[in-house]
């Protein structure tokens, strides 16, 4: 399951910090905290700046540097011990702090700098979501419109997609297969072309418990991590599934001719939440460039 994401927080890479960054401190003052997974001291200062962040309500951004991934950043700003945080306003770096102050110290730091907290947006009303529909009643009631208008090439490009839903993989397959030239190219065919192709790689992989013993016993065993993520994808768990090729890519970009990446680039043809793939582009742009 996706983390949901935290109001006024995003992770700053090297390839976008002028426009998520400098830009915009042009028009909201950003702070950027240059964190790493092991530092204790950040697992302290990190979900107090992050608290501060929503409360504020867009007073201030606040730009997640993880130094492990982003050492041109690091570099860049001379980072020499973390925590380090430091504030950008009007594109120029004003002021910092290197160590990790207590929620009240951020507070005042931030007040010193003319930020107060905002006022809390004015939420709209949520509409009712539909229920989620059955696959399995979506495949019957496709067939018969299918039926009905055999002509009508949309419809069963819809019967493919919701077959693949059911686990139809062959079925489906059939069916994109017969599609005329202009819906072959579509988005939806594309993506379910991608779920097929990791459906067919694992098909007669072991299940995911025994995949995830033997990666977990072995590391370096980046089949297995293939096999693994692509279960995962083809059943749905995107994010655990990219983490697979993503651990592949760290390890060994190199192998089976680029697998790795060609895995992740496949992956996001299938996963629909675009922050996710967001998340994950950037995390590969850190390992190959």
């Amino acid at each position: 399951m996706t983390a949901p994401a935290k109001p006024h927080v995003f992770d700053a890479t090297a390839d976008r910090f002028q426009d998520e960054v400098l830009q915009k401190s042009l028009t909201t003052p950003v702070l950027i905290d240059f964190w790493a997974e092991w530092c204790q001291p950040c697992k302290t200062l990190g979900p107090i700046l992050e608290k501060l962040a929503g409360e504020y309500h867009g007073a201030f951004e606040l730009a997640k540097v993880d130094v492990e991934a982003e050492q041109q950043l690091g570099a860049a700003f001379q980072i020499r011990s973390i925590p380090t945080v430091f504030l950008v306003k009007d594109g120029q770096l004003v002021d910092g702090f290197a160590e990790a102050l207590p929620e009240s110290a951020v507070r005042e730091f931030l007040k010193h700098h003319g930020i107060e907290p905002a006022a809390a947006p004015v939420e709209e009303p949520v509409e009712a979501q539909a229920p989620a529909l059955d696959p399995h009643a979506e495949v019957v009631r496709l067939r018969s419109e299918v039926a009905a208008q055999p002509d009508k090439a949309e419809l069963r490009l819809d019967l493919a997609l919701a077959l693949l839903d059911t686990g139809a993989a062959h079925e489906s397959e059939q069916l994109l297969d017969a599609l005329p030239a202009n819906l072959a190219t579509d988005d939806r065919s594309l993506r379910a072309r991608a779920r097929l192709g990791f459906i067919a790689a694992s098909k007669d992989a072991p299940p995911v418990p025994t995949l995830e013993a033997a990666v977990a016993a072995q590391p370096e065993d980046l089949q297995a991590r293939y096999l693994l993520g692509a279960r995962l994808i083809a059943a749905g768990r995107d994010e655990p599934g990219l983490e697979q090729f993503i651990e592949m890519l760290r390890r060994d970009r190199a192998f089976q001719d680029g697998l790795p990446r060609k895995a992740l680039i496949d992956a996001f043809r299938v996963v629909a939440d675009e922050d996710l793939v967001g998340k994950y582009r950037r995390k590969m742009s850190s390992l190959l460039f």
